[in-house]
């Protein structure tokens, strides 16, 4: 906005006040300071109800009537109601309890019916569970990582390493494994050499991480007892979980590791240790032959310490990949790996125990 637009209109004359009329005309430099003067425009008399009250106060000594204030803020204003503070709120479980209890339920009736049913039954529900967890693995290298594991010679040897560690114990698990790590090697030379050795790397990765471990749990079935020590096992894995997730969920406040997995506590830690421990002194006891209960107590402690192990490698392996879940097969759960974290490492820290206290038959 310029100057003129602040001046009065053309061909209007500012008359001013009388006494402004009557002054003489000032050198040429007050006619130029006049002219860049921005003129008041005429403003009417409007009387000022506030100001009249004031000034009849002051005259007569007594408060004025019909007077309010001179400025909005002066306005009376009402007090304002303090906020009442929000209830505090619940803590809510990180999934859907009630999806993951009734998947969880189908899965123990499963295994539970094919275990007590048919050994060789359960040895096929082990391979089924390797199978998918390696195309969950898999899959996932390959989405965010771009790496390209040969899968149909995994799954093929990964199958081939469960049913031959149940039929030749560790000496066919050792040699099937080493075949498997072979037809990954030969399988990828059938595509072009760029990034064939993290290919390679990772598919022999992959190859001990989830059939080899799992040929374990088929060791321990070839026992005579075999179905109560893959069911104290089972049980001893399970009741470590949720001991872990209930004390720390309800306790849980100083941080276990948080740069890997900030869910976890070391009060979690503690709850999976004392129900593990309370869970293989009952299963030693009453479930195995020639057990007690104290080596049911060792086992608990090398079970959640396994257990946990575990679970923070995979919750590594999924930062690493930027994924909070390896599937989502399982409503509430995830994927099939998702549930193998912890069972996997722990299968030969049982079955060494198990060993170690009953013997292997």
């Amino acid at each position: 906005m310029n100057d003129s637009s602040w001046g009065a209109p053309q061909g209007t004359r500012y008359r001013g006040t009388p006494e402004m009329r009557a002054a003489p005309a000032g050198p040429a430099h007050d006619v130029h300071d006049a002219q860049q003067t921005r003129p008041m425009p005429n403003v009417p008399d409007v009387p000022d109800a506030g100001r009249d009250a004031e000034s009849r106060d002051d005259r007569s000594g007594g408060p004025a009537r019909g007077g309010g204030p001179l400025f909005r803020d002066e306005m009376p204003q009402e007090p304002m109601s303090t906020p009442l503070p929000s209830p505090p709120q619940k803590k809510r479980a990180g999934r859907d309890l009630r999806a993951a209890i009734g998947v969880g339920l189908g899965l123990g009736a499963v295994v539970v019916a094919s275990l007590f049913v048919v050994k060789a039954l359960f040895v096929g529900v082990i391979a089924a569970a390797v199978v998918v967890g390696l195309w969950e693995l898999t899959s996932r290298l390959q989405e965010r990582k771009g790496i390209n594991v040969p899968l149909i010679p995994l799954a093929a040897g990964g199958a081939a390493m469960v049913v031959a560690g149940y039929l030749q114990g560790g000496e066919g698990a050792w040699v099937a494994t080493a075949l498997t790590a072979l037809a990954v090697l030969v399988w990828r030379m059938t595509a072009p050499p760029e990034g064939y050795l993290k290919d390679v790397t990772a598919g022999v990765f992959a190859a001990f991480y989830v059939p080899f471990l799992a040929t374990f749990v088929a060791m321990l079935l070839t026992a005579d007892d075999g179905q109560w020590r893959v069911l104290t096992f089972l049980v001893l894995t399970v009741v470590s979980d949720t001991g872990a997730y209930a004390v720390g969920w309800r306790f849980g406040k100083h941080k276990l590791a948080p740069r890997i997995s900030p869910g976890k506590t070391r009060e979690g830690l503690f709850g999976a240790v004392a129900f593990a421990m309370a869970a293989g002194a009952l299963c030693m006891e009453f479930l195995i032959d020639g057990g007690a209960w104290w080596q049911g107590l060792l086992l608990g402690v090398g079970v959640a310490a396994s257990a946990t192990l575990g679970d923070l490698g995979e919750s590594m392996i999924k930062r690493d990949l930027g994924i909070k879940d390896m599937g989502a097969l399982l409503p509430g759960h995830g994927g099939i790996m998702d549930r193998l974290d912890s069972l996997l490492p722990t299968a030969p820290v049982v079955w060494l125990l198990m060993v170690l206290f009953v013997g292997s038959g």
